[in-house]
């Protein structure tokens, strides 16, 4: 039976004369065009399982579930707002300053002798920094912020893992400050709200992004600050930050753009892993590197760095500042010391979850019952 069905279709064929098919009908199939389209939200996950799975190992199906969930929220104080109301009706919602709470378990704990205090340089926190979460579990979410009486937004809403680094950077009454790559702005927001900066320069290449960081600044900042001599807004390239402005600042933040993993799983737009942006994804830790580089420049000698992503990658994170490093040494004979965040972990660590071996800087790694990050930040001490 089955001789005589291939007979039969040998038969057929040999009766369809295939060249009677008109040219202009006739197609030769494009690979390309038949290739499956997967979401850029996809591609990122995949990568990020193939990645992280290696790196965090039993850790990795915990981080996972958390990047996928609802991400939890802080809000940051206005102080250019009447913040002892706004404090006032945070606190009613049940949530608390986690800073300041913080800070006071900290000293009451040095004081008595049951923690071994660190160095005043090392322990330097920027001050004047309010922010609210709600406690471990609870999924609470903050209203929207609203003008307040004074004609400013009373808080800002944002991932409180973001203001890990301006706590860090430790900011002294005075400083000249530069935020390399300061667009969105919430930490620009937090730079300002400390009112330590005699000057702060807010830099970023993007124009969209730029218009974005003058809206925040427009809607919480008033206008005697924001158009006088304290705030500056530039969009250059900040890889030539050190030629432009090398030996001036006193705190530097270099925030670098970076695969912004929780973005990168739940928003298609502007998502990095597209595959048209996979060579611009390739490079990042090179690009992360010049900024690194450049801010370490810009920065005066005895002055301060921090540099901050909000991804998980050790390629992106402790990588990038070993080799930043390695090139002011090699290059500029310029030496630089990483500073100890070890206590900064101790400190906020009923806030948030930290990656416990990480090599070099801290770590915040998403967790259930404390959904913030990630966040990495490494503070350095340009010493020549």
């Amino acid at each position: 039976m089955a001789a005589l069905t291939l007979r039969g279709v040998r038969e057929l064929l040999k009766r369809v004369d295939f060249a009677t098919v008109p040219r202009r009908h006739r197609y030769k199939k494009k690979w390309a065009a038949t290739e499956p389209k997967f979401p850029a939200v996809r591609l990122a996950l995949q990568n990020f399982d193939m990645t992280y799975s290696v790196q965090f190992g039993d850790l990795w199906p915990s981080i996972r579930v958390s990047l996928l969930s609802e991400q939890k929220y802080g809000a940051l104080v206005n102080n250019f707002a009447a913040w002892d109301h706004v404090s006032a009706k945070l606190e009613q919602l049940s949530a608390k300053d986690f800073v300041n709470e913080a800070i006071s378990h900290w000293e009451l704990q040095s004081e008595g002798g049951q923690s071994a205090a660190p160095s005043p340089a090392s322990w330097a926190c920027s001050p004047n920094l309010r922010c609210f979460t709600f406690d471990r579990g609870d999924i609470s979410r903050f209203p929207p912020a609203r003008p307040g009486s004074l004609g400013v937004m009373e808080y800002y809403l944002m991932d409180a893992a973001s203001l890990l680094p301006v706590l860090a950077l430790g900011l002294q009454p005075g400083d000249i400050v530069l935020d390399l790559c300061a667009a969105p702005g919430g930490k620009t927001l937090a730079l300002l709200q400390t009112g330590c900066c005699r000057n702060l320069a807010a830099n970023d290449l993007s124009p969209s992004r730029i218009a974005r960081l003058q809206k925040i600044l427009h809607s919480y900042v008033p206008e005697e600050i924001r158009d006088g001599n304290q705030v500056r807004v530039t969009s250059w390239d900040g890889r030539k930050w050190g030629e432009l402005e090398g030996d001036t600042y006193d705190r530097v933040l270099v925030d670098v753009p970076c695969t912004t993993d929780r973005h990168s799983l739940h928003e298609e737009e502007n998502n990095i892993f597209k595959r048209s942006r996979k060579k611009e994804r390739q490079i990042l830790p090179v690009l992360q590197v010049q900024l690194l580089a450049a801010g370490l420049l810009a920065t005066k000698p005895g002055g301060h760095v921090v540099y901050s992503t909000c991804s998980l990658s050790h390629l992106q994170n402790e990588y990038v500042v070993q080799g930043a490093i390695e090139l002011l040494a090699n290059q500029y004979s310029i030496q630089v010391q990483v500073e100890d965040l070890t206590h900064f972990r101790r400190v906020f660590m009923d806030t948030f979850c930290f990656f416990s071996s990480c090599q070099v800087g801290e770590l915040v790694i998403p967790n259930l019952m404390a959904n913030f990050g990630p966040m990495y930040f490494c503070k350095m001490r340009r010493l020549t």
